[in-house]
This record gives C-alpha cells, structure tokens and sequence, in this order.
C-alpha cells in the first residue's frame, strides 16, 4: 500500500464516498440505483493490471493497464491508494479524485477495506460506508449462487468476508441490506445528509455573511 505526500481539503467542493463490503452483500446492485439516482454522482474507475474479463469494456470497469505502467503510476505518486489483490495491482487515481471534486463533481469510490483505510487517513472530508449482508447464512446462499459451490472456495470467501466485515468500526456508516429499497434509501440519506454538513457549508455562509454587513 502506498503513502501518498499530496493532501488537499474537501471543504466547499465536491464529497467523496468510499463504500466497502464482502462480496454477496449487493453493493454494486445499490451503487448503481444510486448513480442512477443522481447524475451529480461520479463513478471513480480504478485502474488494474488483470486481464479485463467478458464483457467488461476498458475505462467503464476499470481501467486495464500494464503492471509497468501502473508501477511507473505509483512511482509518479498517481495512485490515492493501491493494493495487491491475488497477484494483480489495483488503484485509485489521485488525478481523478482532485480534478472531479474541485469541479464540484461528487464521486463515489468502490474499494475494499485496506485501501478506504488508506484514503481516510490520508485525504480528509469523504464519507465512508459499510455495506453489510443480512446474516452469514444469507451471504453464504448469495455466494452460492454466484458459484461458488466449491466447499474450499466457499469457505475461503467466507472467511475474507469476515475479516472484512471487523474492519467496519472505523467507518462513518453501516447498511445491512436486508432490503435492496431500504439500504437505497439508507444510502440516499446518508449522501444528502452529507451535502448539507455544516463543514462543507462554511465557506458560503462566511461569504452570506461578507455580503450582507
């Protein structure tokens, strides 16, 4: 994981959101009814080494790059964050995150639990959500059924779900998703209740208050 040198503020632009979950607990399913929701949102897509697989396009899923190109990335401080993933390099672009923010772009990230950790500490201002799977027998059924039969495999996700899942407590917000429509409207609320923090407001009302002396 890299360190990144660079920080900027969020204050008076653009919010960022980082959202994590195991897999099988639908966060891609409610990301994009919220994406769809409001078109302000930015998707943030992350660069990776792996080969793109069928039916993923270039720069819509990721963007799919060489290990050297994305190494000489990391060299030039262009990752927010990056990890290794089962032998393939994945990372956040630091240019993207900066440019769509001071547009007044909100953005939302989709990384795992290490590389929001990494984000939180190191660029201030985002909100940071946990989506969490009803129950364990839930996520296990889901997980089935997208394959994973395999009892070695099986077990293998479960347990990464689990580690995920401990690293919740430092996360601004949990969603259980044990109904698609209430974890949407959770997100929902959770977005516009942070479009409307008093930090992110400050600026404009110092302005208010300038203009009316």
């Amino acid at each position: 994981m890299n360190k990144p040198d660079h920080r900027f503020e969020m204050q008076d632009q653009g919010l960022y959101m980082v959202v994590s979950a195991p897999s099988g607990a639908g966060k891609t399913t409610i990301c994009k009814k919220i994406l769809k929701m409001f078109p302000n949102i930015k998707y943030s897509v992350s660069y990776t080494t792996r080969p793109a697989r069928s039916g993923e396009v270039d720069g819509r899923d990721y963007h799919f790059v060489s290990e050297e190109d994305f190494r000489e990335r990391i060299a030039n401080g262009g990752f927010a964050e990056w990890s290794e993933n089962f032998g393939y390099l994945y990372g956040t672009s630091l240019d993207t995150l900066k440019e769509n923010l001071h547009r007044g772009f909100d953005l939302m990230l989709d990384v795992e639990t290490q590389g929001a950790r990494a984000i939180k500490q190191h660029y201030p201002g985002g909100a940071f959500i946990f989506i969490m799977p009803p129950s364990m027998e839930e996520l296990k059924k889901r997980l089935i059924g997208r394959g994973f039969e395999d009892r070695e495999n099986l077990l293998r996700r479960i347990n990464e779900a689990r580690d995920m899942i401990k690293e919740y407590d430092w996360y601004d917000y949990v969603i259980f998703n044990d109904s698609l429509k209430n974890a949407v409207d959770c997100f929902r609320s959770i977005y516009l209740a942070e479009k409307s923090r008093r930090s992110r407001w400050e600026s404009r009302v110092k302005r208010f208050l300038d203009t009316s002396s």
